[in-house]
This record gives structure tokens, sequence and C-alpha cells, in this order.
């Protein structure tokens, strides 16, 4: 008896309602219906939402370049913006141009690496990404609260709150996202715009009081000589102290992230969005050179103005130094406000890593076959992050500092990523120049990674149990999914269409061949052993069907049918495909839809342990291909009257 299908609830409509918001990687099938075209928001709404995460730095950067660095943090920060500018910023440029549907540099590395190897490349990539943009929200989580709760007004009753504060930002923040992706930013253009017009203002009056007061600079640089006897001995020690201050890099990955949001021209094609990639470009090029002006401007201010003892932990500007100047200069008036920019900016950053999460995730798990169908829907995927992000406030008990090295060893780990990608793209693109200066930067990154990873080992290890968790729930649904008829299209070339209908006017009989030899013994040989295994008169006509196994790794894809006649008398289907039940079980039902009719399909039993042949199905895409195809089909079509039948002798 034939299911009968009913509608989907309202509540399961609403949640599948953004299915394809962020998967904009994903291939339809021929005949499907077109999408409406996505309108995206111009580039400097979007720079906004990689902001929230870039600009909310602002709030620890100038204490964590105080800390490492002391006197010498002007230095060492005009060290990290010179590689911002000369090393990121050119870095992503090319990751623009080179992924412009917002895959990064994980879509550039995986084309350089095919099977299964490639596959588990691209799960330790997420994985270090998971912990990137994960961690972003927790720790700017946390950081906003942080700051809730050591305001002098609020210390008393909200300091015994911090966790249940943290996990209502997060849950506050998955809130946003379920209403809307555009409402997210809106907010953000709110926040960086309000909170980069303080840091102006700050900045400011910071650098009048330093003009003012001649001997803060007089003394800086002669307590800065005292110390340091050349300029080579300076620039030294900021090139050593730089790892330290490698949270200043965050960002990059999530502006071309978010790339498929930007508006780009309307001449745009998907194939090539000249537009989003020009725009792009412009919002990664923006953010960088703000960013850089006001990390310079505020490290050379906090460290004139603020005693170093303040910066230590327990001091009143140890994670908030700007904050600081603000009350110390302007009044604990615009200091309150300050505050609440800092906090709401902290708190949101989140939003630009779970938009890079929702574009990053349902690009590569489902076309893995590594999740289910629904991790393309946006509000599904927001439940599963915001969870996540609630775990892993807890486990590190909504503490900054202990996230602090997985975070550095994410975005340091994507950008020595993002780097060899990009040298390598320029080397098969013949650019000698390209490549050497890429391939420098490469080592720069991988430097620094090294070094905060001997400096910070928990990074590490909290970016391995990501991937290790990754890796077993992907293998899980992978498993479960074994299943599945996974073929997203089919299409036939005029012959393949030829022959279908030819045989369609009578009982339409395949058989399963493994190409060998491909002689004329070999067909006249198997149509033979058919008939006699199933008892099928001579008058019966049969058509071949082979599969040959391309990428057994890759999970969804379409599948094209040529029809080719061989010895002038055996017609046989050639078709392409990861798997080969997968396939055939496509073919078949394709042929039903097309003739109106029930095919047959013919197989020789495969000899060898059920359980080994398993195994070559799940890892090669063959095995025992007979019972395989029929499990396939019988999920696929539950009405037994209407499957195609599975032969076997």
């Amino acid at each position: 008896m034939a299911t009968t299908e009913h509608p989907p609830s309202r509540l399961r409509a609403w949640m599948l309602e953004g299915l394809s918001d962020m998967g904009k990687g994903v291939q339809q099938a021929p005949h499907a219906a077109p999408q409406p075209p996505h309108k995206g928001q111009r580039w400097w709404r979007v720079m906004c939402l990689t902001g929230v995460d870039y600009f909310s730095t602002l709030g620890y950067q100038p204490g964590i370049a105080a800390l490492a660095a002391g006197l010498l943090s002007p230095v060492a920060t005009l060290v990290l913006v010179l590689v911002t500018l000369v090393g990121a910023l050119p870095v992503y440029r090319r990751v623009a141009e080179e992924s412009p549907h917002g895959q990064g540099s994980i879509a550039m590395l995986e084309r350089l690496l095919s099977f299964w190897q490639g596959k588990l490349f691209v799960l330790t990539l997420l994985g270090f990404a998971a912990t990137d943009f994960l961690i972003t929200i927790t720790l700017s989580a946390a950081d906003a609260s942080t700051h809730l709760v050591e305001n002098p007004h609020l210390t008393s009753a909200l300091h015994s709150h911090q966790m249940l504060i943290t996990l209502c930002l997060v849950a506050l923040l998955g809130a946003v996202f379920l209403k809307g992706f555009l409402e997210a930013i809106g907010v953000a253009v709110a926040l960086v715009g309000v909170y980069l017009a303080l840091n102006v203002v700050v900045v400011i009056v910071g650098l009048w009081h330093v003009v003012t007061a001649t001997h803060v600079v007089t003394d800086w640089s002669s307590a800065l000589t005292a110390q340091h006897s050349s300029v080579f001995a300076m620039v030294g020690v900021a090139l050593l102290v730089f790892p330290k201050l490698a949270l200043g890099l965050s960002g990059f990955e999530t502006g071309v992230a978010v790339m498929p949001h930007v508006k780009g021209d309307p001449q745009d094609t998907e194939e090539r969005p000249t537009g989003r990639i020009r725009d792009t470009k412009k919002l990664l090029t923006t953010a960088a050179l703000i960013m850089s002006g006001f990390l310079i401007a505020t490290s050379f201010i906090t460290t004139l103005l603020i005693p170093a003892p303040e910066f230590q932990p327990g001091g009143k500007a140890n994670g908030r130094a700007l904050a600081y100047l603000a009350h110390h200069y302007l009044g604990n008036g615009f200091g309150t406000v300050y505050d609440i920019s800092t906090i709401a900016i902290l708190w949101f950053a989140g939003a630009s890593a779970m938009a890079g999460l929702l574009n990053l995730m349902p690009r590569y798990l489902p076309r893995y076959g590594m999740a289910p169908h629904w991790a393309r829907a946006v509000r599904p995927m927001v439940i599963v992050f915001t969870l996540v992000g609630f775990l892993v406030t807890w486990i590190f008990d909504a503490n900054v500092d202990k996230q602090g090295g997985a975070y550095a060893t994410g975005v340091l780990v994507l950008i020595s990523s993002a780097a060899i990608a990009v040298t390598i793209a320029a080397h098969r693109a013949g650019q000698r120049n390209w490549t050497i200066a890429f391939a420098v930067i490469s080592t720069v990154f991988l430097y620094t990674t090294v070094v905060n990873v001997i400096e910070r080992p928990d990074g590490v290890k909290i970016g391995a149990c990501f991937i290790v968790g990754i890796i077993l729930v992907s293998l899980l649904s992978r498993l479960a999914r074994a299943f599945e008829l996974r073929v997203t299209s089919v299409t036939m070339d005029p012959m393949a269409e030829r022959f279908i209908r030819d045989i369609a006017s009578r009982k339409i009989r395949f058989i399963a061949n493994k190409p060998g030899r491909r002689d004329k013994a070999e067909y006249r040989d198997k149509i033979v052993q058919i008939r006699a295994d199933n008892d099928i008169p001579e008058t019966e006509d049969f058509v071949f069907v082979e599969v040959t196994v391309t990428d057994p790794s890759e999970f969804e894809a379409g599948l094209t049918v040529h029809g080719e006649v061989l010895h002038d008398r055996y017609r046989v289907l050639t078709l392409e495909s990861s798997s080969i039940p997968n396939a055939l079980a496509a073919l078949l039902l394709n042929v039903r839809e097309m003739t109106g009719c029930t095919p047959h399909i013919y197989f020789e039993w495969t000899e060898g342990n059920p359980f080994r042949n398993f195994l070559r199905f799940f890892l090669f895409g063959q095995g025992e291909v007979a019972p395989v195809t029929r499990e396939v089909l019988r999920e696929a079509e539950p009405d037994r009257a209407k499957r195609p039948r599975v032969h076997t002798g």
C-alpha cells in the first residue's frame, strides 16, 4: 500500500524555511525549478557583521599587547599591523577570488586531495574552524558577562551569576538567528557604528592628552631606550612577542565565510560573481585598514597614559584598557555608555561566528553524507550550535582565559591553511612572484602557529576534541545514511534515451555487468548465464548497465547515463558514480518515471564474507551490489508494487 504524505506541521515548516539560505554552493538538479536570486546586502553592511568579531577585539587587544610587550607595545602592534596588511589581507583577497561562494581556504585545499584522505583532511580543518567560531561565540559572551559583572554598580548583585549570564547571552544570540539573518546584520551595523564612534572619541581625547602633556612621550622614549639598546633589539623583541598578539588577526576567515551575503552586481552569475568578489575585497581591505588604524592609536595611548601596574591581573585596566581611559578622562557617564557598547559588541561578536558556521558546515557535511538533510536548513543548525555553545561554556566555566588559547589556535590554523592554499593556487597559475610572496607569508603564519601551540597547548587539545567529535559524528551519520538514494539528478544522452524507448514496449530488463575485457564473448556469456539462472526465454531482450566507481568518498552527485552499442548488437548503458548500488537504483527509478513501467535488473551473487562486502560498499562504493541495490530501492520507494524488481542468480 502506498504511503500517504501528510503536509508538514507548522513547526517543521518554520524550522526548514531557510533550507537554502546558507547553502548557496549546493547544486540543483538540471530540471529543478530555479531558485529566486539572492538579494544580498551592501558590502559595508556585511563588513559590520564581520566587524563585530574583528573590531570587538579592541576591548582587550591593547591590554594584551601591553602585558606581552610592555613599553614596546606600540612597536609590537606595528608588527601586527604589518602582518595584517602585507600578509593576511593579500591572502584573503586571493581566497575571495578562488572561492567566491564562501567556502574559504578549506574548499581550495579540498581540491588538492580526493578519496577519503581528502575528506578526513577537510574534516580536520572544519574541526579547527568549529573551534575558532564556537569559541568566538562562547568567549565573547563570557567576556561580555565579565564586563557586566565587574561593573561597580552591579558587582554585588551579579558576581555569583556569571555562568547564568553567559548562557543567557549565548541563548539570546541564537534567538536572533532564529528570528532571521537579516535582523542580525541590522543589529551588527548599529553596534559597530556606535562602538567605532565611541572609540574615535576615546582615541582623540587620548591623543590630545599625549600631545598636551609633552613629558609623557619623553618619559616613554627614555624608558624604552633604557630597556633596549638599539632599534634592532626593539624590533627583535617585538617579533618574538608577536604570536601573543595574534588574536588581533581574527575576522578574516569570517569575512570570506559570509561572502554569499554580499550583494555584488546585477549581472553576477553563480559561476563568476565578479561584483561580489570586488565588493568582498573592499570589505576585507576596509576592515583591515580601520582596525589597523585603531590598533596603532590605541596601543600608543594606552601604553603612554596608563600606569603599567594597572594592566596586571586585578588592575583597573586589565582586559579593559580603553574603558579605563574613557572613565578616567571623560567621566563615569561617558564611561558607562562606553561599557554598555563594549558589552554589546563583545556579545554580538558571536553573530559573525554563527554566520560563519551556518555558511561553512552545510557546504560540506551534508554533501559528504556526514550530516542529515536538515543540516542545510538555518534554524535547526542554529539550535545545534547554540546547544554546543552551552556545553562549551559549562565545560570552561564561562572563563575567558581558559578559552583564549583555543581561540588563538583556531584563528592561526585557518590563516595558515589559507596562506598555504593561495601559495599552491599561485604556483598552479604560473605566478612566480606571487608564489614566492605567499610562501613567505605562509612561513610567517606557520611560525606564529607553532609558537602559539608551544606556549598554549590547550588550544590544540580543545581543537582535537572538536576534530574527533566531528569525525565520529560524521562517520556515524554516513553509516546511518548508507542506503539513501543519494543521486541528486539523472541525465541521459540521446542514445541512452533511445535504448529506453525501444525496450519500453515490452518488459524492461537490465543486466548489471562489471566491465572486464568488454569483448564480444563477455556479453554473450553473460546473457546466456542470466537466461539460464532466471529461466528467461530467448525472445526477451536485455540492456547492459555498467557503473564505473569514481571517488567513493563522495556522497551526493548527479548521474549522467551514456548509451553505446558494442560489437554491433549489445546495448550498454555506462555510468560513473561514487557508489554502484545507488547509481543502479537511481537509474531504475528514473526509467520507471520515464516509461511508467516497472524495470527489472539481474545480478550475479558476489562471493565473499558479507561483512567484508559491506565495508567494501561503505568505503569503496562496491561489494555485495544486489542486496544493497534492493535496500536502496526499498528505502526510496516504500510501495512494493511500484518498486523496481531486483533478481539474483
